[in-house]
């Protein structure tokens, strides 16, 4: 078969809705959950205003538009290796400058979901990936990897998304050696349904939130709050997942959407 074939069968399966496009995005604006750091870490992403230029009306009277303030890691976001102090030195880490065949791949999608009903702080460990893998293959190189925890069903309340105390966030998330792991499987990144890719204590891990700290030192990418896992299925969709062309941008809110055969 050519790839102009390929291509053109992939066009037909869409137009008759033999493959399904999954929204995998969480509304953006005003009631947007954002991460909230503690003062003595750092200054906190600004909560999302959108502000009307002109509606119908003597400002343009025949065009509606907006302008908007938001920070680049709100919402359903891509996380660039800049990000991160560990990924710095990379040459094309910056929103801009990462080549755009990395923004499209297939999806490995890890069901944790029924640890996380019971454990809000459950940490998907190496043995937890190994026994997936077991069941649907190995994890190729190139792919996504994606923690299904359903997460994002709490998208509605800030409170429950972020599932704080006075104990710190509490949030599922990965251990260090699973990210080490994966990175070793040649992934080009890894996505979360929560609001960052490290889990809720990561913090007091070691090193402080690994997720963050090897994917950008190894020039991977991160994906936070995620929506919809639960359409996906373990292996099989493909995931398309482009940030703004923001210049030196650190990451970027973003339309995630998967490409799944429909059943």
């Amino acid at each position: 078969m050519t790839s102009t074939q390929v291509i053109s069968d992939l066009a037909s399966a869409l137009a008759s809705g033999a493959i399904e496009v999954v929204d995998l995005t969480a509304p953006l604006g005003p009631d947007t959950p954002l991460i909230k750091l503690p003062p003595q870490i750092g200054k906190n992403t600004p909560t999302i205003e959108i502000h009307p230029i002109s509606k119908y009306d003597q400002d343009g009277p025949f065009w509606a538009w907006n302008w908007l303030k938001l920070g680049e890691h709100s919402g359903t976001h891509f996380d660039a290796p800049v990000h991160w102090i560990s990924g710095k030195n990379h040459p094309n880490n910056t929103t801009d400058t990462i080549p755009v065949k990395n923004f499209v791949g297939p999806a490995c999608v890890i069901d944790c979901s029924a640890e996380t009903a019971s454990n809000d702080d459950f940490l998907l460990t190496v043995d937890g990936v190994k026994a997936w893998e077991k069941k649907h293959g190995d994890i190729p190189s190139g792919s996504w990897v994606l923690m299904r925890t359903d997460w994002y069903k709490r998208n509605d309340s800030e409170a429950k998304f972020l599932n704080a105390d006075d104990k710190g966030p509490h949030s599922p998330g990965p251990t260090a050696e699973t990210i080490h792991y994966l990175i070793a499987k040649g992934i080009l990144g890894w996505g979360t349904e929560c609001i960052g890719t490290d889990a809720g204590c990561a913090g007091g891990m070691d090193p402080p939130f690994p997720a963050h700290n090897f994917l950008h030192k190894n020039n991977r990418y991160g994906l936070a709050s995620l929506c919809q896992l639960d359409k996906l299925p373990p292996k099989g969709a493909i995931l398309i997942v482009a940030p703004l062309k923001i210049v030196k941008g650190t990451g970027s809110p973003l339309r995630a959407l998967a490409l799944v055969p429909k059943h």
